[in-house]
């Protein structure tokens, strides 16, 4: 029974599309994430400023999921989860930093990376992923 909920969250087709989708929007975040740590004092006063709860420490987190979550949707590794916790991130932001600052990234970037996280969840990794590779090794298991 958990083969089955495994291989169904990880099935995806072998398509080039899904694959370009994910590889740049995990660079994106990837890209974003390093603000987080190498700038954090700005990025905490900023988070301060949009009301986000301790912000100091929601910094630290948004950065490591940014990266983490990043590279897992440049390798294509558990990209319907990953794209989930992603998807949700960027609500955060539209509804934070967008309606206070607004702005391209807040309200053009970050709504087209969630189109983008919408998009991974409904197709999956696509062409050359871990995620690809895993659900091949359990069909054949």
């Amino acid at each position: 029974m958990l083969r089955r909920h495994a291989q169904r969250l990880l099935r995806t087709e072998d398509a080039l599309v899904p694959a370009v989708v994910r590889i740049v929007a995990g660079a994106v975040f990837v890209s974003f994430s390093f603000g987080k740590f190498l700038n954090h004092a700005a990025e905490a006063a900023a988070f301060d400023r949009y009301g986000i709860p301790a912000p100091d420490e929601t910094t630290y987190v948004v950065g490591a999921l940014e990266m983490l979550g990043g590279v897992a949707l440049i390798l294509g590794l558990g990209t319907r989860v990953v794209a989930i916790a992603l998807g949700l991130n960027m609500i955060g932001a539209i509804t934070t930093a967008g309606r206070i600052e607004g702005g391209p990234v807040h309200l053009g970037l970050a709504p087209a990376l969630l189109i983008a996280m919408v998009y991974l969840v409904w197709t999956g990794a696509g062409a050359r992923s871990v995620d690809r590779r895993l659900e091949a090794r359990l069909r054949r298991s």
